[in-house]
This record gives structure tokens, C-alpha cells and sequence, in this order.
């Protein structure tokens, strides 16, 4: 009996173990990216000079119409996180590959779905830091008010399903000497649900739509998000080992 009990415990710890090292192997990864990011500050920098750039630009475009303005606020920040978060999510897989560090996290002796968890929070908590600093401005620039649950809601979706993907295809054209160029290539025609989704829901909160028509696109987000982070954790094993 005392066999068998310390058997049970044995089998209890060693299941209970990888889950405890996948998580700390997922934290520690967040934990390196964002300690490195906030010395050098050379990531972040770039996706919001590059957002700021990119508001800035289209409002002297469409400065004589006001109504325009704000026809056109959804599409105008979906495009700034899209091109900001492309530029974020290459940015990071270049550094980790022209340092070793991405050779060094794939020789660590843990489940390599954490490494891409891990990813995907870093990239995801510096695309939301650069959205968070974009809404105000853009709130102040065309006299829209961006702070609505629902909107806020429907960038959180967004944000996570472009990341989701684009972490995912980034390990897997940082490998070639194109990565600049072939990551826009592969990204945005996967993405098109999820633009097209955010669009739409963050359209239908800023003009006071009906939830019922707001409803689809915010369901096609959340199965989008689920959907891929399932396919990126069973695949970026085999990615990341060419």
C-alpha cells in the first residue's frame, strides 16, 4: 500500500510539473522581451512614431471634411495598428535571430508552444501600450471619442488574433534573408478576416448600431482567435524547426 500510494504521488507530481514549467517558461520569455524592450526601447519607439506618423498624415488628408473624419475613424486606426503591429511583430523576431537569442530559447530544454506564448504576450503588450498612447491622440486630432467598451473590446480582439497569427508567420520568414518583405506577404492575406471584422464591429460602435449588427463580426473575431492559437500551438513546432 505504501508502494502504491508513493507511486500515486509520484505521478501526480511529474503531471503537474510540466504544466508549472510551461508556465514559467511562458513568463520567462515575456519577461526577456519586456526587460530588453525597456532598455533599449527600440522596438516601441519605432510602432509609435510609425502609428503618430500615420494619424498625423491622414488627418492634413482629409482635414476639410469633418464628416469624413469620422466616417473613416475605423479604417483609419486598424490601418495604423495593422502596419504598426507588422512592423513590431518583424522587428522582434529580426532582433532575437540577429542576436543567437532565438537559437538559444530553441536549444532550452522546454516545450516549444511556450516559446510562441510567450511571443505572442510580449508582442501583444507592446502593440496594446502603442494603442493605448494612439486612442487619445487620434480622439484629440479628429474630435471622436474612441473610449467606448465596446470599441475598447473590439481592439483587444483584433489586437490578439493580429498578433496570434502575424508571431506565427514571423518565426517563420525570420528565417529567410527577405523576412522584411515576405512577412507583409504572408501576413495580410491571412489577416483580412480580422481586419475586415474589426472594421466593421469598431464602425458599428462609433456610429450607435444595433448589437445585433455589431454581433457577427465580434463572433468572427473570437472564432478567429480561438481557431488560429490553436493552429499556431500545434504547428510552431514544426515552423520553427527548419
Amino acid at each position: 500500500m505504501v508502494n502504491k500510494a508513493t507511486k500515486m504521488k509520484s505521478i501526480t507530481a511529474n503531471r503537474s510539473q510540466p504544466s508549472g514549467s510551461f508556465t514559467k517558461a511562458v513568463a520567462a520569455v515575456v519577461w526577456k522581451d519586456l526587460r530588453a524592450e525597456f532598455r533599449s526601447r527600440e522596438l516601441f519607439s519605432a510602432m509609435l512614431v510609425f502609428s503618430l506618423l500615420i494619424i498625423l498624415i491622414f488627418n492634413f488628408a482629409l482635414e476639410l471634411d469633418v464628416k469624413t473624419r469620422q466616417s473613416v475613424t475605423a479604417g483609419v486606426l486598424w490601418a495604423t495598428f495593422a502596419f504598426a503591429g507588422t512592423l513590431g511583430l518583424n522587428r522582434s523576431m529580426a532582433i532575437e535571430k540577429d542576436s543567437g537569442c532565438l537559437d538559444g530559447l530553441l536549444l532550452a530544454p522546454v516545450d516549444r508552444s511556450a516559446i510562441y506564448f510567450g511571443k505572442v504576450i510580449s508582442n501583444l503588450a507592446f502593440m496594446l501600450i502603442v494603442e493605448i498612447i494612439v486612442l487619445p491622440i487620434y480622439s484629440v486630432l479628429y474630435n471622436v471619442n474612441l473610449f467606448q467598451p465596446g470599441l475598447l473590446l473590439v481592439i483587444l480582439l483584433g489586437s490578439i488574433g493580429y498578433v496570434a497569427v502575424g508571431t506565427l508567420l514571423a518565426a517563420m520568414s525570420v528565417q529567410t534573408r527577405t523576412r522584411d518583405i515576405l512577412l507583409p506577404i504572408l501576413l495580410f492575406p491571412v489577416v483580412i478576416p480580422v481586419l475586415l471584422a474589426a472594421v466593421k464591429a469598431s464602425s458599428g460602435f462609433l456610429i450607435g448600431a444595433d448589437v445585433a449588427d455589431i454581433l457577427p463580426p465580434i463572433n468572427l473575431l473570437i472564432a478567429y482567435d480561438i481557431i488560429f492559437i490553436a493552429v499556431a500551438f500545434m504547428v510552431f513546432d514544426n515552423v520553427v524547426e527548419e
